[in-house]
């Protein structure tokens, strides 16, 4: 099995983060996003919407982590990804959609770049753009979150898998987090379970 991955992509981080909880071994294959690998014609091959995560194996390449991370819990099931009940899988599904769908796709790389260099904004205006979209999602998850230790209670579920990865990003782009203790508990929480150690941007053999 190979992971298509760069270190500070949130969305390989998420698929990492699962394969390591589940106990999955892969091989590593870093895309450069700042070099623009994930352009060239030999990864448009692996995967035609040119971004990482990308997940070979063997028979299939799997792309878009939400579809990976839910194949991932449909073939490997230990440990679960997803709590016990529908109401609270519900819940957990809307902590990780609200991250993918509201949060991360307005505040990617390539979303910033075409702000930047096709929409003429500068640094600043970047800055204040990301810094409104986080805090405009953080508001509602830190509203959401159970009692912990984890974001939907006793246990490790895909809303942490989603959360951890933001909460690296929002430390990247410097966005004040004083205001969300809640959140602050639950990535201290998984940042000291070995899974959420391994996976981390750190960790990985691109990391520069």
């Amino acid at each position: 099995m190979k992971l298509y991955t760069y270190f500070r992509s949130s969305a390989a981080y998420r698929v990492r983060i699962a394969l390591h909880l589940k106990g999955v071994a892969y091989e590593s294959v870093p895309v450069n996003l700042l070099k623009g690998e994930q352009r060239e014609e030999a990864y448009g091959a692996v995967n035609p919407h040119k971004r990482v995560p990308s997940l070979d194996i063997g028979s299939a390449t799997l792309v878009q982590s939400p579809a990976i991370l839910e194949y991932l819990d449909e073939v490997y099931p230990e440990p679960p990804l997803l709590p016990v009940g529908a109401v609270n899988r519900a819940k957990a599904r809307a902590i990780a959609s609200l991250i993918a769908c509201d949060i991360h796709p307005l505040n990617n790389s390539g979303t910033l770049a075409y702000l930047k260099k096709t929409l003429g904004h500068d640094q600043a205006a970047l800055d204040a753009w990301y810094t409104h979209w986080v805090r405009q999602g953080f508001d509602a998850i830190e509203a959401m979150i159970e009692p912990g230790p984890y974001a939907c209670g006793p246990r490790v579920t895909l809303a942490d898998v989603y959360l951890v990865p933001q909460v690296f990003n929002a430390r990247r782009f410097n966005v004040p987090l004083d205001d969300y203790p809640r959140i602050l508990a639950v990535d201290a929480a998984c940042a000291a379970l070995t899974a959420f150690q391994n996976a981390a941007p750190a960790n990985q053999p691109d990391a520069e």
